[in-house]
């Protein structure tokens, strides 16, 4: 096997500007996708949501948002180009995106996922995310359950621990990020809502 040179990475908030680009990242990665007005709505009009790109070389290759619910940051939606998976670039985005939900006082991270995703509740569970329960025919393509997971408090020690263990990590394994995190530059409610 051909080892692939490491990544540079550059979390951003996404703009009207990247649209196209989520939408294609979207139609290949879900059924249903989102309206194709949804991300733009969310842009301009959610100031609960806030919504990051990973760029490589300026182009848009994942997406991921979050939105900022009391004090409880829900993960919308979460897609990386089926072309760039398994380079960490999933792993850089959700770390952007706990740094968000952070900087914006959220006590906890959660999300839905589909109970066949082993690769995607993999992920979660690495960072933090643990089962708290079922929604039942939650996806409205096949009907299939989601399994609800939430992180630890993100502010206490243990979960911040975990993110700066696992940032170190990326760092050690030569996934080199353009910047230390998005987190510090998303100003609250600029960007959109996501997908199944």
């Amino acid at each position: 096997m051909v080892a692939r040179p490491p990544v540079a990475v550059r979390i951003e908030p996404m703009t009207l500007a990247d649209l196209p680009a989520v939408h294609a990242i979207e139609r290949a990665s879900f059924f249903p996708t989102w309206p194709e007005d949804a991300y733009r709505n969310e842009l301009l009009t959610n100031k609960l949501a806030t919504y990051l790109v990973a760029r490589l070389d300026g182009v848009v290759v994942a997406f991921g948002g979050i939105w900022l619910m009391v004090d409880e940051a829900h993960i919308t939606t979460f897609a990386v180009d089926p072309a760039w998976r398994r380079r960490s670039i999933g792993e850089r985005l959700l770390v952007g995106l706990l740094d968000a939900a952070m900087v914006r006082r959220a006590r906890e991270a959660t999300l839905e996922v589909r109970l066949s995703n082993v690769a995607a509740r993999r992920l979660y569970e690495k960072y933090g995310f643990r089962p708290v329960g079922i929604r039942p025919r939650y996806y409205s393509d096949n009907g299939e359950d989601a399994l609800i997971m939430t992180t630890e408090p993100l502010d206490e020690p243990p979960m911040r621990e975990r993110l700066a263990r696992l940032r170190a990590g990326l760092e050690a394994s030569g996934v080199p990020a353009a910047e230390a995190s998005a987190a510090s530059d998303v100003a609250p409610g600029l960007e959109p809502e996501g997908s199944p």
